[in-house]
């Protein structure tokens, strides 16, 4: 069976970030300091340069990508967009699948999009330090990897389960330079206070972020990059968007479903925002971020102002959140172990423009190595998220007798999850559905704080 590449010469690189905002229907709530009132420019200065303040509050439809960022990008972009021939012939499917494959990238997924243009900003403002967070590595691996380009010393604050569970990311990152601290550390007030609370924690995203933020804001020569959630991190990643729009077109096709794994939104918005200018313009397509059931963050989260990290140093954000010091069992899917959600997909999915599904652990392995034995790729454990939900939308399509176009984004490959793919072949993998009272109690510790 014939293979079905659609390439895009390394000219057809997006010239300009899209920002979604410009086509919203309702302008998002401002972010709030401790005082409840909108956060200003100046105090996020303290960890962010100037480049990306001004992306970060801007409303401008188009953002112009600098050209030393393009020619970095040009390593590995634009990334091919395939057809899924074998998987939908295993499936039985008339549905036609496509996926846009981000393994391409040298730290082997979709970070690196960002990972630079946060490099090249932060050296432009002098900037000498980054520290950061990671969940499964991939997004340290990527400011690790910018980090070095751009002549920046990097730390990264790992989350302590995945430490464990993915010592070669670890590896990955020291490669590139950087120094990799298992979180929470005795380093920072933060990991102090997580330690004393529980001396066996198995750390999360939230508080690698605390201890990240909390070291940024104490050294003038340090600032502190973030691999998802806030507005210009998904801007950065709204080039796959838009390469995938031209790649259809190339091909005289258009998806009536893209789905795409969620834990703080970057991947999910940078697939679908591009789509979502279409849809604003009357054309029909479904924008589904798939998340885990271990944490169900859109699915069964609360829309409310929270912190985005664990011990409240960042800004009161508007987004779907299962609490601030929500911890979630270490599965392996480590990069979707986010307790909050990007505040504009959050408000997307709240204005009902989007949707939003959960999908338990085992299920997801069995799509992506279904989808390995068929397509070849090893799926990273994030992006199986998306290839599951893509299946069950394929089959729904079989049972219907319905030839739709789906596409899903496979934001990463699994060549350092291997471990994990070993507990499932072994059968030592479990489902995790939070318990409703676990998720209760964490939502009633919110910040008081009125909302229109």
């Amino acid at each position: 069976m014939s293979q079905t590449k659609i390439l895009l010469d390394e000219n057809e690189i997006p010239t300009h970030w899209y920002n979604v905002m410009a086509d919203m229907p309702n302008p998002p709530a401002p972010p709030l300091g401790p005082d409840g009132k909108p956060v200003s420019p100046e105090m996020l200065g303290a960890i962010f340069p100037p480049g990306i303040l001004e992306q970060e509050m801007s409303t401008e439809r188009w953002i112009p990508i600098p050209d030393e960022v393009r020619e970095i990008l040009r390593l590995w972009r634009p990334s091919p967009l395939y057809r899924a021939h074998r998987l939908e012939a295993a499936l039985g499917t008339p549905a036609k699948i496509y996926y846009k494959y981000e393994g391409v990238s040298p730290a082997g997924s979709h970070k690196p999009n960002s990972a630079v243009a946060q490099a090249y900003y932060n050296r432009e403002a002098g900037i000498r330090r980054l520290t950061t967070e990671t969940g499964a590595g991939q997004w340290g691996s990527s400011i690790a990897l910018a980090g070095q380009m751009f002549g920046l010393e990097v730390r990264v604050y790992m989350v302590k389960v995945s430490y464990d569970q993915k010592p070669f990311r670890r590896s990955m990152m020291e490669t590139w330079g950087a120094e990799v601290l298992a979180s929470p550390t005795d380093m920072t007030e933060s990991g102090r206070k997580i330690l004393a609370q529980d001396p066996n924690s198995p750390g999360s995203l939230g508080i690698a972020i605390s201890e990240a933020v909390e070291e940024a804001a104490s050294r003038p020569d340090t600032n502190y990059a973030l691999g998802s959630v806030l507005n210009h991190v998904v801007l950065h990643q709204t080039i796959i968007g838009q390469e995938v729009k031209k790649q259809f077109e190339k091909v005289g096709d258009y998806p009536d479903a893209i789905f795409a794994p969620c834990g703080g939104g970057s991947n999910f918005g940078g697939a679908a925002f591009p789509f979502l200018a279409d849809k604003a313009a009357g054309r029909e397509v479904r924008l589904v971020a798939v998340e885990p059931t271990s944490c169900p963050t859109l699915t069964r989260g609360h829309y409310a102002y929270d912190f985005g990290d664990s011990v409240g140093l960042t800004p009161l954000m508007l987004m779907y959140t299962l609490g601030h010091d929500f911890v979630p069992p270490g599965i392996h899917a480590g990069g979707l172990r986010y307790h909050g959600d990007s505040p504009l997909v959050s408000q997307l999915y709240k204005e009902g423009l989007i949707e939003a599904v959960a999908v338990p652990q085992i299920a997801t392995f069995d799509a992506g190595v279904q989808f390995a034995r068929t397509e070849g790729i090893i799926p990273a454990p994030e992006s199986c998220h998306a290839i599951r939900a893509c299946i069950d939308e394929a089959l729904r399509c079989k049972e219907a007798g319905e030839a739709r176009t789906l596409f899903f984004n496979l934001s990463g490959h699994g060549h350092f999850d291997m471990a994990s793919f070993d507990k499932y072949f072994r059968g030592e993998l479990e489902d995790y559905a939070y318990p409703e009272e676990a998720i209760h109690a964490a939502l009633e510790r919110l910040p008081k704080v009125e909302t229109a």
